[in-house]
């Protein structure tokens, strides 16, 4: 369905509805995907608990508006509020993989009486060093202009082969199609907006806030991914209640690459709600 938000539409799917009251867990994907990709496993969750995806502003079925101002980080979180408002009047779980793991976590400190658990599958904290922010922020612009001045499809294709997915080419030929096809469904200028507005360099370095977030908190980050897995072990202790878990054989994209295990980790983890 489609929830009118400020003059834009933003994509809201209810996956499964066990009964008004059940705590509901939001999928959120990552840049240059879509709430789609969580379809496989939506099922498979702990059948306790409601579940539902959204687009994110410039991905999917939700608009993708030429303002950049939309694509801010102060304005996701009060999408994502927005939507979150629309679905329960209950405390929610959010699992959101990278750039959805960022908006999850900005969320939750945020409004961390809305939230009872949260889900990061290889996500940061932010940027800490304002050099290295700025420099991510100059990455991420360039890269935005080379979205707007080539064809979804080599933009698709240059980011496919990005080292940090280098573990996917193990994946079977038709299931490298299907990532692909998802990917050339996002419009350019929403792509670009949205890496240029919600850039990790722009968003609230967040290291000593996560310690406010009382809710129960699982990381996720795949074995081969030896960035995002430094990472979350060394935030894992900044949490009040987190736990850091290490998928064997998976890179950034754990839900994809194994998920099997990915969906153990995370019904394990539901089992404490």
């Amino acid at each position: 369905m489609l929830l009118k938000f400020e003059n834009i539409n933003l994509s809201l799917e209810k996956i499964r509805t066990v009964s008004p009251s059940a705590t509901c867990v939001l999928f959120l994907h990552g840049f240059t995907g879509s709430g789609s990709e969580w379809n496989e496993l939506a099922n498979k969750i702990d059948g306790r608990f409601n579940i539902a995806t959204i687009d994110f502003i410039g991905h999917g079925k939700s608009d993708s508006p030429a303002d950049e101002k939309f694509y801010k980080p102060a304005q996701i979180i009060s999408q994502l509020n927005f939507i979150i408002n629309h679905l329960t009047k209950e405390k929610i779980i959010l699992a959101g993989y990278s750039m959805g793991g960022r908006a999850a976590l900005s969320f939750a400190v945020k409004y961390p009486h809305k939230i009872c658990g949260l889900i990061l599958e290889s996500s940061t904290t932010g940027i800490s060093s304002e050099n290295l922010r700025i420099e991510r922020i100059e990455g991420d612009k360039k890269l935005s202009e080379f979205i707007l001045n080539n064809s979804t499809e080599s933009f698709a294709d240059y980011w496919l082969n990005l080292d940090l997915f280098s573990s996917q080419k193990k994946l079977p030929a038709e299931k490298l199609k299907e990532i692909k096809k998802t990917k050339l469904n996002n419009n350019r200028t929403g792509l670009a907006n949205m890496l240029k507005g919600f850039s990790t360099g722009k968003m609230e370095p967040l290291f000593d806030q996560v310690k406010y977030i009382p809710a129960k908190t699982l990381l996720i980050s795949g074995e081969l991914d030896e960035k995002f897995t430094m990472i979350n072990s060394q935030i894992v202790n900044n949490f009040q209640y987190a736990n850091h878990i290490i998928i064997k054989n998976a890179g950034h994209n754990s839900h994809l690459e194994q998920p099997s295990l990915y969906l153990t980790s995370v019904n394990n983890f539901l089992k404490k709600f």
